[in-house]
């Protein structure tokens, strides 16, 4: 293995591989009954966990991970097609804490398959987003990290993320961190 990593936009046919990262992110795998909504999501062009809000890691041709991000402005337009799902797939909905906000572009599921990990995959993933997120004139990235993750805000720290507060996602207490790419 050569190690030849790269990055691009997802496409539709990527949904799979988004869903199980969406999946690894929320601490599930691929057999639990949350997945096809992930799955189906990833398939639509607007949804949170849509192809379009994805970048994918590529080792060798091979997808290896992906990082959904997108606009914390637009969370309750992107989220709104979970519900109706939840409903039809699980019985029921969720309450979900809003877990990003106006001002920041949110960095929302993040994951490497267990083979390619430690090849510094996730780094990448982020540091791609964030040139988009810049790209596009956000002054600030953000993302949530379980207080007990101390592996996950390493990494996140180690790319200049800061700690500016504290959210609940369902209902797990997490740190809040961002990250400044344009300077107001």
């Amino acid at each position: 293995m050569n190690n030849n990593i790269t990055i691009r936009e997802a496409t539709p046919s990527d949904s799979e591989l988004i869903a199980t990262v969406v999946c690894m992110a929320v601490g599930y795998d691929t057999t639990h009954p949350i997945y096809p909504v992930f799955e189906e999501l990833a398939r639509r062009d607007v949804s949170q966990y849509s192809w379009r809000n994805t970048l994918i890691a590529e080792v060798d041709g091979v997808t290896a991970g992906a990082l959904v991000g997108y606009d914390g402005a637009l969370l309750t337009t992107l989220r709104e097609p979970i519900y109706p799902l939840l409903e039809r797939h699980l019985g029921s909905t969720l309450n979900i804490e809003d877990e990003t906000e106006v001002g920041e572009f949110y960095l929302d599921s993040l994951g490497v398959l267990a083979k390619y990990r430690g090849l510094g995959i996730g780094s990448k993933l982020i540091s791609a987003m964030c040139d988009k997120a810049r790209k596009e004139g956000h002054q600030r990235v953000g993302l949530i990290v379980d207080y007990d993750n101390n592996r996950a805000e390493h990494l996140y720290t180690s790319l200049g993320f800061k700690r500016v507060g504290h959210k609940q996602f369902l209902g797990h207490p997490m740190h809040h961190l961002q990250l400044t790419v344009n300077k107001e």
